[in-house]
C-alpha cells in the first residue's frame, strides 16, 4: 500500500461516458462544422450539443445531418430536421452555422442500441422551442467581437428630444 492524500469533495466527479437515457433535454449548440461526407455523396452538418440544465448538465450529444446528398430522400430528411432546429431556436435564415450556437433548445434524445462493433449511442429525434429559457452567458472566449442583433436591439435608445437633427 502507498500513502495517498486525496479529498474527493474538492474534485468534480467524472460523468459516465455512455449514452444519455432517452428523454427531452435542454441544450445548446457549442460547435458546428460543414464537411464532405466520408462516402463522397455530399456534405454533412456536424453539430455538438451541450446539455445546459438538470442531472446531465455538461454532457454532450452529437448530430450529423446530411444536408447535401446524392440521395434526395436522405437530403430532404436532413434539411427537414435542420428546419425544425432553426424554427425551435428562431433562426430562420442561416448564413453561418455560428448563428445557431448558444441558443437554448429542447432536444428529444433516443438511444440507439449497440450493434456489432458500434457502441450504444444517442440520436436526436426532434427539436422544440426552449420556451423563454435563457442560456447562460457565454464566456469571453465565446463572445463575438461585434454586437449581435439582440445586443443592438437591447441598447438603450436616446429619447426623441435628445436626438440630433
Amino acid at each position: 500500500m502507498a500513502q495517498f492524500n486525496f479529498d474527493a469533495s474538492q474534485v468534480v466527479p467524472q460523468q459516465s461516458s455512455g449514452p444519455l437515457p432517452a428523454g427531452t433535454y435542454l441544450a445548446h449548440i457549442i460547435e458546428s462544422d460543414v464537411a464532405p461526407l466520408k462516402s463522397g455523396n455530399g456534405e454533412g452538418l456536424k453539430l455538438t450539443f451541450e446539455i445546459i440544465d438538470g442531472q446531465f448538465k455538461g454532457r454532450k450529444v452529437w448530430e450529423n445531418l446530411n444536408i447535401m446528398h446524392t440521395n434526395e430522400d436522405t437530403q430532404r430528411i436532413a434539411q427537414s430536421q435542420l428546419s425544425a432546429l432553426c424554427h425551435a431556436v428562431n433562426v430562420i435564415k442561416v448564413m453561418d452555422t455560428a448563428a445557431l450556437h448558444f441558443k437554448p433548445v429542447k432536444i428529444n434524445v433516443t438511444v440507439r442500441e449497440a450493434q456489432g462493433m458500434y457502441k450504444a449511442s444517442n440520436n436526436i429525434k426532434g427539436y422544440e422551442s426552449a420556451g423563454g429559457f435563457s442560456a447562460p452567458a457565454p464566456t469571453a472566449a465565446e463572445t463575438p467581437a461585434w454586437p449581435t442583433a439582440e445586443q443592438e436591439a437591447a441598447k438603450p435608445k436616446a429619447p426623441a428630444w435628445a436626438k440630433k437633427g
